[in-house]
């Protein structure tokens, strides 16, 4: 799923969220909710505006780094590390 990064002109703040491509929040609030983030004093009902796209977060990206000293990967990027 896309990271995407919001601003809001009420208050300054960024906040990055992941949500699908088709989806777009419009308020502060909706933004709020989305991040898991309190809204603090500023309006729910402020506008926020898209600025762009981290990226995606690769589901192997929660995956631990590989433990074994044979392996020589490094940080697993397959998730498929049977060393």
């Amino acid at each position: 799923m896309p990271i995407y990064e919001y601003r809001c002109a009420a208050n300054g703040r960024l906040v990055e969220v992941q949500h699908k491509m088709a989806e777009k929040l419009q308020t502060w609030g909706e933004l709020c909710a989305r991040a898991g983030v309190s809204p603090g004093t500023t309006n729910p009902k402020a506008p926020v505006e898209k600025l762009l796209s981290a990226g995606f977060l690769p589901s192997s990206a929660a995956q631990p780094a590989c433990e074994s000293p044979t392996c020589g990967m490094g940080p697993c990027a397959t998730g498929r590390c049977e060393a």
